[in-house]
């Protein structure tokens, strides 16, 4: 595992909701970089399909939003492109995936604020929020970013499922394109990363699954789209995971069309 790439991972694990500014600032110079030293991708470079390696090579300086569910900016789109046409191709295996053992119990208080991690996304995404004396979100107004609908949140039994907390990169498909290869700690940062998470309404979350961009295509939400796939890539390349070739095909045709 190279020295870099556990700096990237550490520092994703350290962010917290409070540190948004710092990631943007991130996000923008390289942003700015990529901007100066590559032209926008007009088409996709033939894929060449290798070996999984997990790590594939050093991770772009390019820091995934910490709110997803914010539309992704012109800058944020033209520099997926050019990292979409980067990604690995490699042949990918999720045999052996255990979500508990392997990527730790949903959700955890990893940035120990007293909050589980479920409920601190809620708290991030959902708007006109209540609180109850243990750090849960009881009622809040989400605007969906997958269906374009508005959902109305209230916690109990049979309604807290109507809004649920989607791993845009779902953990089953990360660990067959690299994450069997990183430490348990990693894949419980990576589980948790605020980056990689994102309120959705729930039957849409659940029809995704562990499906890539290519199996699930895009969000119900054609103002979405765009966002939806710049956040794949991002996260893709941050993590230096692999994809499949019918992934890349999907996230390179997909982002060609934004």
């Amino acid at each position: 595992m190279k020295t870099r790439h556990l700096t990237a991972l550490a520092l994703i694990s350290l962010t917290t909701l409070t540190g948004c500014s710092a990631v943007q600032e991130t996000l923008d110079a390289a942003t700015a970089a990529a901007e100066t030293t590559a032209a926008p991708a007009t088409s996709a470079p033939a894929a060449t399909e290798q070996a999984v390696t997990g790590v594939n090579g050093p991770a772009t300086a390019l820091t995934p939003s910490t709110t997803p569910a914010n539309l992704a900016t012109a800058e944020e789109i033209a520099t997926a492109k050019q990292l979409a046409a980067t990604l690995t191709v490699a042949h990918q295996d999720s045999s052996g995936y255990k979500r508990t053992e392997q990527f730790g119990e949903a959700w955890l208080d990893v940035d120990n604020n007293g909050c589980d991690t479920r409920n601190d996304i809620l708290a991030r995404d959902l708007t006109n929020i209540t609180v109850d004396n243990r750090c849960r979100v009881t009622t809040g107004t989400l605007n969906d970013p997958y269906t374009g609908t508005t959902i109305n949140f209230t916690r109990g039994q049979g309604t807290s499922d109507k809004v649920q907390i989607d791993h845009i990169v779902a953990l089953n498909e990360a660990w067959g394109s690299g994450a069997n290869q990183w430490s348990q700690e990693q894949r419980i940062a990576f589980a948790n990363d605020p980056a990689n998470l994102i309120a959705a309404d729930g039957p849409s979350n659940t029809s995704k699954g562990a499906k890539d961009a290519a199996q699930w295509a895009v969000p119900d939400n054609p103002n979405f789209t765009c966002t939806y796939l710049t956040r794949q890539v991002i996260l893709k390349n941050h993590y230096q995971l692999t994809v499949d070739k019918a992934e890349y095909e999907a996230l390179n045709d997909g982002l060609a069309g934004c």
